[in-house]
């Protein structure tokens, strides 16, 4: 069993402790935009001198396994195959996990891509079978948006259904990740958070255990939104998505809000991945997670180790201490 699993044990059976909080890493942007995912290099002055190779992004990757803070490295299938190979995962505790499905509303192409060019198509590059045989990894990454349109909806609820059979032929798990309506749907913004709980809770009520995501990957719309659906059904594990990269308080007080109105995951992608040191960052994250650390303490900190390795910030102290995220600032710690 991975620290995953055992950590997933213990919140299941209502065990939950201080330090069971479960952290993924999500460096599979290359689903979705895959030149910029890997993430910039920065010259002297802290400016962008050009993206990482893809050699150049394993390593980092790598370099975060062997950290072994992290709980669960989301890559693409391509990626874990070469990781795999190279035997990052070996000895390791975290649990390597791979993206499953590639919807239309995370395609990425530079300038603009495909997000807002209409309601989420359901797609899948990755083989379940093909991935099985190849024995790299049975934990995959299923997203859906629900975007209130009957047809659009219809497809992608079809589409879950092939999905769960497909991976119980094949021996995987999954996790399930539910993103807010990619282009305007016709609801307020404040009946938002109620239309994705309720989907989400709709597409799982048919499903038996059996069948059932490890997980809940989920975009952190409220205290208010999150307590409702931890509350509805205790049975679910949720977690929160990062979204996007904000600032380093933004980061802190993310995790900090997930865990304390109920949430028991954390899958950030370019809350980590944009950060001046990665490594750092997860080490602050898994701090503040673990109730040692309060966001603010942990972003000054932080800029503390930066300092002190002479790795110039992107943001002064005092602009990254600054709650930008409007979905944080009501709940935001003191």
């Amino acid at each position: 069993m991975t620290r995953m699993d055992d950590k997933l044990a213990r919140i299941r059976a209502g065990n939950y402790r201080k330090g069971d909080f479960i952290i993924a890493d999500a460096k599979d942007g290359d689903m979705s935009n895959p030149i910029p995912a890997t993430g910039p290099l920065r010259g002297s002055d802290g400016s962008v001198t050009r993206f990482r190779t893809r050699a150049e992004f394993l390593e980092q990757i790598t370099a975060l396994i062997r950290q072994d803070l992290l709980d669960i490295m989301l890559v693409s299938a391509s990626n874990l195959e070469l990781l795999q190979e190279a035997g990052a995962f070996k000895g390791s505790a975290i649990e390597p996990a791979f993206r499953a499905n590639d919807t239309t509303d995370i395609w990425g192409a530079r300038p603009n891509g495909y997000g807002k060019l209409g309601p989420s198509r359901p797609f899948r590059t990755p083989s379940l079978k093909r991935i099985a045989e190849a024995g790299i990894g049975d934990l995959g990454l299923y997203s859906v948006t629900f975007v209130n349109d009957l047809d659009a909806d219809l497809r992608s609820l079809e589409a879950f259904t092939a999905f769960r059979e497909d991976a119980a032929a094949n021996g995987i798990r999954y996790f399930l990740e539910v993103f807010n309506p990619n282009i305007d749907c016709g609801l307020p913004a404040e009946a938002i958070p109620h239309f994705v709980n309720d989907c989400l809770a709709r597409c799982l009520s048919g499903v038996l255990k059996r069948d059932r995501p490890q997980f809940l990957k989920y975009p952190y719309n409220g205290a208010k939104a999150l307590d409702e659906l931890v509350s509805y059904d205790p049975g679910l594990v949720v977690g929160v998505l990062g979204g996007g990269a904000g600032t380093t308080r933004d980061t802190f007080e993310l995790l900090y809000q997930a865990e304390k109105y109920g949430a028991r995951v954390a899958l950030f992608g370019r809350k980590i991945n944009l950060a001046e040191s990665q490594l750092d960052i997860v080490r602050f994250m898994r701090a503040v997670a673990d109730g040692e650390m309060k966001p603010l303490e942990a972003v000054q900190a932080y800029h503390g180790v930066l300092r002190d390795k002479d790795i110039p910030p992107v943001r002064a102290l005092e602009d990254d201490s600054q709650v930008t995220e409007a979905v944080l600032k009501p709940a935001a710690s003191a």
